[in-house]
């Protein structure tokens, strides 16, 4: 039997699979590495219909001659999904309060919402909470969804802009503990928030220069940093909520704050090499 993804002949080797859906399952895990998701295949040059997709699955593979797979970058399926959430906004904005009632409802079951379920469960969470209960306003939504498309678009411009913010955030992490100390909770809590959600854009965006190819042959290396800031943070998080004063001026001053910066220069360095390697600007 001949494989080919996309077009292009596949160099798999078949080994025990005996169906299909084996063979499938192997493509899929390899897929799941490369920045990809299965859109369609074709056995013998015939296109079988999603509801014949269980059984097309259980078919054995003797006498097929030809599995044609075909797939599509996650990034460009991302920005074509929340591109439609812009349209899907603006349509729940102009509704009237009946009709906005059961607008979740219909929302959840178009093609590009479930994708964002399955890729940004977090993203969903907030358009769910949005068009049920109208708990984040259209501007706010138009916000994030539009920061959200600037990361997949153009993730290294979006990443190179975050520098100042990463610097300011990191003097104020070391002025922490003495904030707590002084009765300044309303800094402190500030600080915390904006450090927390500066965190999770950097690995937002480190996962999609990850997918677009940006780390080839390093995904280890930044893999490990990002673990080890991510316990970092975790064990930060826990002393403030402790307000352990003195364990939050060692892991603020000695961990977060100089790993931070690590990793942001890390990701920026690999991936301007990377983007200078394909003549990108």
């Amino acid at each position: 039997m001949e494989i080919s993804i996309n077009g292009h002949k596949a160099n798999i080797t078949l080994d025990n699979e005996k169906t299909i859906g084996e063979i499938m399952a192997g493509i899929e895990l390899w897929l799941a590495d490369s920045g990809h998701t299965l859109s369609g295949l074709s056995i013998d040059g015939q296109a079988p219909g999603a509801s014949r997709l269980d059984e097309v699955f259980s078919r054995e593979i003797g006498g097929v001659k030809t599995l044609d797979v075909f797939t599509s970058s996650i990034a460009e399926l991302t920005v074509i999904s929340l591109s439609e959430v812009n349209g899907d906004i603006d349509e729940y904005e102009n509704m009237n309060f009946e009709d906005k009632s059961n607008f979740f409802n219909i929302w959840k079951e178009r093609t590009h919402a479930r994708f964002i379920e399955d890729k940004l469960p977090e993203l969903f969470s907030l358009y769910a909470n949005a068009f049920s209960s109208g708990g984040l306003s259209p501007e706010t939504l138009r916000s994030i969804t539009e920061e959200r498309l600037r990361e997949v678009k153009e993730p290294l411009d979006e990443f190179k802009k975050i520098e100042p913010l990463l610097n300011e955030i990191c003097l104020r992490l070391v002025d922490l503990p003495l904030d707590i100390q002084t009765g300044k909770d309303g800094r402190a809590s500030q600080t915390i928030q904006v450090f927390s959600g500066l965190t999770e854009k950097i690995l937002r965006i480190s996962k999609q220069l990850n997918i677009q190819g940006y780390f080839t042959g390093d995904e280890n290396f930044f893999s490990n940093m990002i673990n080890d800031f991510s316990e970092v943070l975790k064990e930060l998080l826990d002393a403030y909520e402790k307000r352990d004063t003195v364990l939050i001026g060692d892991l603020a001053e000695y961990e977060a704050s100089p790993k931070l910066k690590e990793l942001y220069a890390a990701i920026l360095k690999k991936s301007r090499e990377t983007a200078d390697a394909q003549g990108e600007k």
